[in-house]
């Protein structure tokens, strides 16, 4: 058996691997695999961005291997996988490390504020068969959008999946056809944030893998196509205190506690911020268009899938176990550790200078008139990825969370990103990240 000890995700891109033999994992262990600093800056195209810490051919980190999150491949038989931390030659954390950075705040709330959390995010993605000569994206199924009929032309495909899946310890909630052509949504169950994107990423290299194996392609784009609904990655997370969730067990709307209402406040104070890391890629903003279920107004709602914040509540019966928020501008071209950094920092800074949470909203907020919308507060989101990181690199407290070297770096990323696509149209764009994630 080989072992696969991947980098983490770089800020926007897909995600780096280093690779020893299993008789080199104690070595790798106790001394860290080497890795050049320069990975934060690429761009989905290969080139390089700098900042003042980051992008140049100095220096070296090391990369420590997660044992206790070591897990054999299911999907590629003979190969093991762990996520890692990264650490400087001096023995520090690198503030680079976007693993750390989430482990870092996840521990913040549970000393400041005697909080924990548990997180899931929903993993959709496009199965095709090709990809064609010219790139193109060729359906694997016809069937119609959620339909049974797609499960049953996929169902040795999905079968697989799910063993796979079993095998590595993942615990899936559900499985199921999507909306887009040849699209299908797989949920886990809720872990620590960190885990819990440790596991997203494990997910998607092992959709991978058992799709090559039944010699099908997958796409995790935000946009397959210019035009249509894209692939999602839904964060959601729920907020404990003592076992107790304070989504459900407070006096507040929906049984929010009061400080889940202002957590929820937070993240809609901070939404345009947090677009810029949720929704990192040019491709992202084909997807992020109204009336697609893909959440683009500062709002929020019960059950209400136009909403950005959709809150939760839970089957009568389990309220006190399944009520969390759901954040829907989000996709999978995001780093799920960055991304879930946001929120909690978002949330945390909501609930502790007690933000009052808006009215809620029904139905689509782009049929709100302009002067109904101001009066509930519903902003549209950023259109374009340059707008999102202006808003976050004027965000004071979500550049904070995550330190300045890895702000800096999600601002030169992101720029470089629309920079390289500025002279595209819209299906140039979903073209060029079409097999990127």
């Amino acid at each position: 058996m080989h072992g696969c000890v991947p980098g983490l995700m770089s800020t926007t891109r897909h995600l780096p691997v280093k690779t020893v033999p299993t008789a080199k994992l104690p070595s790798a262990a106790a001394w860290g695999v080497g890795m050049s600093p320069v990975f934060d800056t690429f761009l989905a195209n290969d080139s390089i961005v700098t900042t003042e810490s980051l992008g140049s051919p100095d220096g070296d980190l090391r990369l420590y291997p997660d044992l206790d999150r070591l897990v054999a491949l299911a999907g590629q038989p003979g190969w093991a996988w762990a996520p890692v931390d990264r650490i400087t030659q001096e023995g520090e954390r690198h503030p680079g490390c976007s693993r750390t950075v989430l482990r870092r705040i996840v521990t913040e709330a549970a000393e400041r504020h005697r909080i924990t959390f548990e997180a899931g995010i929903e993993i959709e993605w496009a199965v095709g068969r090709g990809p064609a000569a010219d790139g193109d994206f060729v359906p694997a199924v016809s069937g119609p959008a959620y339909g049974a009929t797609r499960q049953v032309e996929l169902s040795d495909y999905a079968a697989d999946l799910l063993a796979a899946c079993a095998a590595q310890g993942i615990e899936v909630a559900q499985l199921h056809p999507e909306y887009a052509a040849g699209q299908f949504e797989i949920s886990t169950s809720a872990l620590d944030p960190v885990a819990a994107a440790d596991v997203s990423v494990l997910v998607r290299q092992t959709i991978r893998a058992v799709a090559q194996r039944h010699g099908l392609v997958v796409s995790f784009a935000p946009a397959v196509f210019a035009e249509g609904v894209g692939n999602g990655g839904h964060l959601h997370l729920s907020a404990w205190r003592e076992g107790v969730n304070l989504h459900s067990s407070g006096k507040g709307r929906y049984g929010m506690t009061r400080e889940a209402e202002s957590f929820v406040a937070g993240v809609l104070a901070h939404l345009h911020a947090l677009t810029a890391l949720t929704a990192p890629s040019p491709a992202s903003y084909l997807r992020l268009r109204p009336s697609q279920w893909a959440g683009v107004f500062t709002a929020w709602g019960r059950e209400t899938r136009e909403a950005a914040v959709r809150i939760v509540t839970g089957t009568a019966g389990l309220t006190d176990r399944a009520a969390n928020l759901e954040l829907k501008p989000v996709d999978l071209a995001a780093n799920p550790y960055l991304a879930l950094t946001g929120l909690i920092a978002a949330g945390l800074d909501g609930l502790t200078s007690a933000m009052p949470l808006p009215r809620e909203i029904t139905g689509d907020p782009a049929l709100l008139t302009a002067d109904r919308a101001a009066a509930l507060g519903v902003r549209r989101l950023p259109t374009s990825l340059s707008q999102a990181v202006r808003a976050f690199r004027a965000d004071e407290q979500l550049r904070a969370a995550l330190g300045p070297v890895l702000a800096d770096a999600v601002v030169a990323v992101r720029f470089g990103e629309s920079d390289s696509v500025a002279d595209l149209d819209d299906e140039q764009i979903a073209a060029a990240y079409r097999w990127k994630y």
